[in-house]
């Protein structure tokens, strides 16, 4: 029985639900598909993902201003463009800059860049048409500068339902806010956090503070491939290099 319901999920391309069971019937977690996963182009994260975001899921990347966040979106577009792969961003702030962008690599020519003017709701919408289009390997939407209460107010069915047109396709769907928003089950959350890079000099009156240092933070989502859950994104104590 189990076989044939597995061999029919794989038919309608909805195979990346089943959980594999370990050697006592316990569920294990989804299992690794190298062909089913958008890697980030930030190999610290990748390597906490599992391979990258989940192709035919829903994640989220959360954080505030200078966390590290657009980093993280900036360089996920990057890679979709460099293997080949279509992706789009509805931009519902209008914040993307696109000359910054193709200096960390953004192949300008097989981004679409939707541009918003505040309004999230209108920003899902259009989100939601890109989805439903296919075709494309990446789509991002960034709410990250939409008004807080705008974004709570929209109804836990917005999610549900974006997540249920992408799932099963050969599409890794992003959500960009200052909050975390939602996930599918087989999608990621990443935390954007930042510690202080310290100081340098140590005369009270002639000290430099050399900056911020972000420090994401994978919760909950996809197993890595050592088995583990709610990985650090980075390795060992300090926080990856940007």
């Amino acid at each position: 029985m189990r076989a044939a319901l597995e061999s029919l999920l794989r038919a309608r391309k909805l195979d990346v639900t089943l959980a594999p069971l370990g050697p006592d019937g316990e569920l294990t977690g989804p299992a690794y598909d190298a062909a089913r996963v958008a890697q980030t182009g930030t190999p610290a994260l990748d390597a906490a993902l599992g391979g990258g975001f989940r192709r035919g899921h829903l994640s989220d990347v959360a954080g505030a201003p200078s966390s590290g966040r657009t980093t993280i979106v900036v360089r996920a577009i990057a890679a979709a463009t460099a293997r080949g792969d279509a992706a789009a961003l509805v931009d519902a702030c209008d914040t993307f800059d696109p000359a910054s962008a193709a200096a960390q690599g953004v192949d300008l020519p097989h981004l679409l860049w939707v541009r918003g003017t505040g309004d999230a709701a209108q920003a899902v919408k259009a989100y939601s048409l890109i989805l439903q289009a296919g075709g494309f390997g990446l789509v991002v939407l960034d709410l990250a500068g939409a008004a807080p209460a705008a974004v709570r107010q929209l109804p836990a069915t917005t999610w549900m339902r974006l997540a249920r047109i992408v799932e099963g396709s050969e599409t890794a769907a992003l959500l960009v806010g200052a909050d975390r928003i939602a996930r599918s089950a087989g999608g990621a959350t990443i935390a954007c956090e930042t510690i202080a890079a310290g100081w340098q000099g140590t005369a009270h009156r002639a000290r430099v503070f050399t900056g911020l240092a972000p420090a994401p933070r994978l919760i909950g989502g996809r197993r890595t491939e050592g088995g583990g859950r709610n990985a650090d994104a980075g390795s060992g104590a300090k926080p990856p290099k940007w």
